[in-house]
């Protein structure tokens, strides 16, 4: 149980605070619904959930709403450590005896890292039911994503997904201007900001401090690892959960099969079902991401075995450029609404032929991309031939290549394609925007 004195010092500690001046991010989350929902902000860690309530606090601010009508409360400020269901309800009630609201006047509340809070659901279903009040929450763990929400909120939430810098928030933490025609100087300003963003990726803390990014980066992990996964589900065999991330980092498929035969061979024993559970995890913990091969049968969509993608190109210990490059494609994909094998997919047929990502529209109505660092006579036929044949087996389909800087049609007959740079694409630039 918390004490009033250290809830009201949390309390009046926030009323002082400045938030502080930040890179803008391109979330557009809503300040003020007209409906009783809660706001939920979603992500791994340090991908800027934080952050981006700041930013909602200053916007608030700039439009004139009293500071007195918001509170922001951090749960994992120590004080508030062990803190339950009852000492959520006291903080809240606190505030209102602290500063209570002149009649019609509405209140914003930003609840931080609420999961740390067995039971919160209750609480913030009450208080979004009370109304004239607009409640924000985050979380880390996926539990905390649309099914799971629905659930404990029973229909009263609205979910926004934060992940790492997208390349335009990079470009503008690096103060560099994404014009669609730029001169040859900005355009090699923009090569440059990208070369950087592919080999080290977004997470605002390493690009705001490249000089400790490597530091920044392992240290993620290490948190990540540690109390997302090993101290959230009490893992015992760190072990073989250290070996499966190293797996998973350097595998752009990942068959739990051929991996328990690898622990197999050093002697670790462990089981199947021990393996696919950490897989869960990682995925929970919202780090890595298993996308399955497209199949009208479920069945045999989850029989598939999944490429995986990580949050952020930073966390790949090997930096070969054309993972690198397909891993920032995915996650562009995901930061534009598609989801990971209900409407993004990857394409093979029995001959081994792929396509990268296919993207569900409709029913009946798909996109095609692939990504090759470089487009050449040597390898131009391996990768608009694929493109090809996923056409005509999903409907004429419409193909897109993204390249590292080729831009124009590639290829000849019904093997032809257009191709884009990365760059133009990430930025919106490359023609039609592709958007779930």
């Amino acid at each position: 149980m918390i004490d009033k004195q250290t809830i009201i010092e949390v309390i009046k500690d926030f009323s002082e605070w400045e938030p502080p001046s930040l890179v803008e991010r391109e979330i557009e989350v809503p300040l003020n619904l007209r409906i009783r929902r809660a706001v939920s902000i979603v992500g791994p860690r340090r991908a800027g959930k934080t952050f981006l309530m700041y930013q909602l606090i200053r916007r608030l601010l700039r439009i004139g709403v009293p500071r007195r009508r918001i509170l922001y409360v951090n749960f994992e400020d120590y004080r508030l450590f062990g803190a339950d269901l009852r000492d959520m309800a006291e903080i809240v009630d606190t505030f209102y005896e602290l500063y209570p609201p002149q009649k019609g006047e509405k209140t914003w509340l930003f609840l931080d890292e609420v999961q740390n809070v067995p039971g919160w659901e209750r609480v913030v279903r009450t208080i979004v039911d009370s109304g004239n009040v607009q409640v924000y929450v985050t979380g880390s763990s996926s539990k905390l994503l649309s099914l799971e929400l629905a659930t404990q909120l029973r229909g009263r939430t609205l979910v926004y997904e934060v992940y790492p810098f997208s390349f335009r928030e990079f470009l503008r933490a690096r103060g560099i201007e994404a014009d669609p025609h730029p001169s040859s100087r900005q355009r090699r300003e923009i090569l440059n900001a990208l070369s950087e963003y592919l080999e080290w990726g977004g997470y605002p803390e390493a690009v705001l401090e490249p000089g400790q990014r490597e530091r920044i980066l392992q240290e993620i992990w290490e948190v990540t690892v540690s109390r997302d996964v090993v101290e959230r589900w009490k893992i015992r065999n760190t072990r073989v959960l250290r070996l499966l991330i190293r797996a998973v980092q350097e595998s752009r498929e990942f068959s739990v099969h051929r991996f328990y035969n690898y622990l197999k061979s050093l002697g670790i024993r462990v089981s199947k079902n021990t393996l696919y559970t950490y897989l869960e995890h990682l995925y929970d913990a919202l780090i890595a991401f298993p996308l399955r091969k497209i199949s009208p049968s479920y069945k045999a969509l989850e029989a598939s075995i999944p490429k995986i993608y990580l949050v952020d190109n930073g966390l790949y210990a090997e930096k070969e450029k054309g993972r690198l490059l397909e891993n920032l494609v995915f996650m562009e994909l995901k930061r534009r609404g598609f989801k990971e094998n209900t409407s993004l997919f990857y394409w093979r047929d029995p001959l081994g032929r792929e396509v990268d990502f296919v993207l569900r529209k409709s029913a009946s109505r798909y996109e095609l991309i692939q990504v090759a660092y470089q487009i050449t006579h040597s390898n131009i036929l391996r990768e608009t031939r694929p493109l090809e044949k996923a056409s005509k087996q999903l409907g004429r389909a419409q193909g897109l290549i993204i390249t590292w800087d080729q831009e124009g049609v590639l290829g000849e007959g019904g093997a032809a394609a257009r191709a884009v740079p990365l760059w133009r694409w990430l930025l919106g630039m490359g023609g039609r925007k592709a958007s779930a």
